[in-house]
């Protein structure tokens, strides 16, 4: 399997390298997204590309867009990777994993929906019986399902830094009273109707981050990757067993291996193993085909 750890096209000009995708300036008010198989682990990028994942991450979005696109609109304009770049080097290296999108104005808080109890905001419910300033019922295991899902926003760090969980008076402070509301319903539409969706094929979506943007009209509208192993928890729905840690479909398998290392989660991170790395691929491999068959 080959893999691609950052993106190097000669025919358009590179703008930007996050985490994992490259955006290139497309004329026309349009940019080509490249997704690589980079991988964040404690917001570090790893040194060693987990294999094919970004076709397998372009794949899920592409899907979960498609399926979403009635509960509203994605930065995708539908032209296909290959005809905005000119030669075949450019070509081979987009193939099955870039899209051509609308130009938005990216909002800069990250909205993240919860529909159990896990991860951080299980050990702050341990702590204080809420989950990023939201009071929760008594009680609750770890990996329960909340009653209702919660919209709990963060920050949008800048790469290497650390996004910062804000409760929804600062997430108003920061877009206005108007756009939060806007941005927290839609959250928690898309995460409920794909939720509905990910359980009959066995995958209960634990958790969730949207990024949204605006188009010239002011219209609200869905970007940059859709409920992937990345930005997800996505738990096997025949292993979930309210009180435990489920396994899951991510990076979790990287993150607990880093762990393991004693690695004090400042750069670099330590060599990723092989079988580390294919292992992780093969988790994201089986949510698509889960989700998509």
């Amino acid at each position: 399997m080959s893999s691609l750890l950052t993106s190097n096209l000669t025919s358009l000009k590179k703008i930007y390298a996050g985490k994992v995708r490259d955006l290139y300036d497309v004329e026309g008010g349009r940019l080509l997204m490249v997704a690589t198989d980079r991988l964040s682990a404690f917001d570090v990028i790893l040194a060693e590309p987990i294999p094919e994942k970004g076709k397998i991450l372009t794949a899920i979005s592409n899907f979960w867009f498609d399926k979403l696109k009635d509960v509203m609109p994605n930065h995708l304009t539908g032209e296909q990777p290959e005809d905005v770049v000119s030669n075949e080097a450019d070509r081979a290296q987009v193939a099955g994993r870039a899209v051509v999108s609308k130009k938005l104005k990216g909002l800069p808080v990250e909205a993240i929906v919860r529909g159990y109890v896990a991860g951080s905001g299980w050990k702050e419910y341990q702590k204080s019986g809420t989950i990023c300033g939201i009071q929760l019922p008594a009680g609750l295991r770890e990996a329960d399902k909340l009653p209702e899902p919660i919209f709990t926003p963060s920050t949008k760090a800048a790469v290497g830094d650390h996004d910062e969980n804000i409760t929804f008076a600062q997430c108003e402070e920061i877009l206005g009273a108007e756009l939060a509301a806007q941005v927290s319903a839609a959250a928690i539409k898309l995460y409920k109707t794909a939720a509905e969706y990910a359980a009959t094929r066995g995958i209960i979506i634990a958790d969730t981050k949207f990024e949204f943007g605006l188009d010239e009209h002011g219209v609200l509208h869905l970007m940059d990757e859709a409920l992937t192993p990345d930005s997800s928890r996505f738990w096997p729905a025949d292993q979930y067993q309210p009180g435990t840690n489920p396994p899951s479909f991510d990076k979790q398998f990287v993150r607990d291996w880093l762990e393991s290392t004693g690695w004090d989660k400042t750069p670099p991170a330590p060599a990723l193993p092989a079988e580390v790395a294919e292992k992780t691929a093969a988790k994201y491999r089986e949510a698509l085909e889960k989700l998509t068959a």
